[in-house]
């Protein structure tokens, strides 16, 4: 049995607890939690007799009877667990994001490298049999050349009562960031997935619309990709309806993506050949409107849990690799860094790294998030 050690308990930490302790996961079990919540670690207690319980994250990792460091606390924390838990020879599994900037998740990375142990990061929205279908109908050339790409993700709807929550939401020393850093990092990471990394962005952002937060909760963004293509990227947390409607433009026709089902409008010859043949003016090519079949399940959190055992035991491929999980903040960095450089394109895949660390470090400085005994500094360890 592969024995996993989780750090912290609180909403996500739960779920993967319940889901080990329960049996969901074949060749796994939950060994070891750890929280600085009392009453977290009482719910354990209580619920999950049998379980080791650590107050001190440190401890678990150094003293606890565990393969696997599970990752669910606050952004900041993810790279300094992982290097810590990489440090003592076990394997990490992350919650997203992988972090808050790149300059700590590329540390992170380079840490599971060195150790040879399997790393991967709970992007279980990879499980959703929909998006894998538009992945393999892009990567198989189905689609032909890509031209555009518009995604509107704004059903993440959250209500002030929420932000108030947990005093670390939605502030900049807590979280490191709104909508992109806690709602969206799924979509984001489905992004570059299915449609690889734009080579610039330009972000607008709105902090604090219609709630009394400092993030971003209104992020509208242009990509720009080296082969001409384009995309548009709108995700907020105050709109309500709220959409996820994904459209992709190509050669070949177009796919709706929305409420779980793929509609591809089929052109009958590609746009290219069509504008290269055609001679009579006004027209456009014929389309046939086809609904693509989707026949699996959605395996989600348990899916990334039962993958990333399987890689333990036998080499599995991860269907989320942990060193991913910059590809995904790279994007959410260059948007932050083009919005707070007055909507400068912003190359994700060259990021300077040392300006955005410099700028979210004032943004946290005078965070309203305070810690019980100190600020939260960016790059502390032995603080959860």
């Amino acid at each position: 049995m592969v024995k996993f050690g989780i750090i912290g308990i609180g909403n996500m930490g739960t779920q993967h607890a319940n889901n080990l302790y329960n049996g969901k996961v074949d060749g796994a079990c939950l060994t070891a939690v750890c929280d600085i919540d009392p009453s977290r670690l009482a719910y354990v207690k209580e619920n999950l007799p049998g379980v080791a319980l650590f107050d001190k994250a440190e401890d678990l990792i150094e003293n606890a009877d565990i393969d696997v460091v599970l990752i669910a606390v606050p952004h900041y924390l993810h790279p300094v667990y992982a290097k810590l838990a990489f440090a003592k020879g076990l394997n990490v599994l992350t919650e997203k994001p992988a972090g808050v900037y790149t300059k700590a998740v590329r540390e992170m990375n380079e840490a599971a490298k060195a150790s040879g142990k399997v790393f991967g990061i709970m992007y279980n929205q990879r499980t959703n049999p929909v998006y894998a279908k538009v992945r393999e109908m892009v990567k198989s050339g189905e689609l032909g050349e890509l031209k555009r790409f518009v995604w509107i993700i704004t059903d993440w709807y959250r209500s002030q009562s929420y932000y108030n929550s947990s005093s670390w939401r939605a502030t900049w020393s807590g979280e490191g960031g709104g909508v992109l850093l806690n709602q969206c990092p799924h979509q984001i990471d489905l992004w570059q997935w299915m449609l690889g990394m734009p080579c610039e962005i330009r972000s607008f952002m709105e902090y604090g619309k219609g709630r009394d937060i400092e993030v971003e909760n209104d992020v509208t963004t242009y990509a720009r990709y080296a082969n001409g293509m384009s995309g548009v990227f709108i995700a907020s947390t105050h709109d309500a309806p709220g959409t996820n409607r994904l459209e992709i433009s190509a050669d070949m026709g177009k796919l709706i993506v929305e409420k779980s089902k793929i509609t591809f409008y089929r052109n009958k010859i590609g746009e290219k050949e069509f504008n290269a043949t055609y001679k009579a003016g006004f027209g456009q090519p014929e389309v046939e409107i086809i609904d693509i079949p989707i026949t699996e399940k959605e395996t989600g959190h348990v899916g990334i849990l039962q993958n990333f055992t399987n890689a333990v035991v036998n080499g599995t491929p991860l269907l989320a690799p942990g060193e991913e999980g910059i590809l995904g903040l790279s994007l959410s960095n260059a948007m932050h860094l083009s919005d707070w450089t007055g909507h400068a394109g912003i190359d994700p895949m060259h990021i300077d790294e040392d300006l955005f660390y410099e700028l979210l470090s004032e943004k946290a400085k005078n965070s309203t998030f305070t810690k019980k005994t100190e600020k939260m500094n960016l790059d502390t360890e032995g603080t959860y």
